[in-house]
């Protein structure tokens, strides 16, 4: 059994920084790409970073140059760091990771969320 477990979620004062992590546990052969959703009340979820097995970032518009995703792969953990939070980046942050469980054999799997908010 696969479980993601999101920490970090905070109330946070505008400008301010703060890290999320996500850590996978359980049965894992490997993780291929690692992503960041966020979801604000009223709103659709969006996909605001993600990053390959190999380390390649993708970003978001409104996220890009403040916030960084990173991953330790010996850890099965992907993080984010966020600098110079707005209002507007108040949501539920989740964590999603296309895995492997057992050699060929692939699935998408979601965090249980962690709520961020910022204080204006």
């Amino acid at each position: 059994q696969v479980q993601l477990v999101e920490s970090g979620g905070d109330l946070v004062q505008a400008g301010g920084s703060r890290r999320l992590s996500c850590a996978a546990s359980g049965s894992i052969f490997s993780i291929n790409i690692m992503r960041w959703y966020r979801q604000a009340p009223g709103k659709q979820r969006e996909l605001i970073a993600s990053i390959t097995s190999g380390g390649v970032p993708n970003y978001a518009d409104s996220v890009k140059d403040r916030f960084t995703i990173s991953r330790d792969n010996a850890k099965n953990t992907v993080y984010l760091q966020m600098n110079s939070l707005k209002p507007e980046d108040t949501a539920v942050y989740y964590c999603n990771m296309d895995l492997s469980p057992v050699k060929g054999y692939l699935r998408n799997y979601w965090g249980q969320g962690t709520q961020v908010t910022i204080s204006s």
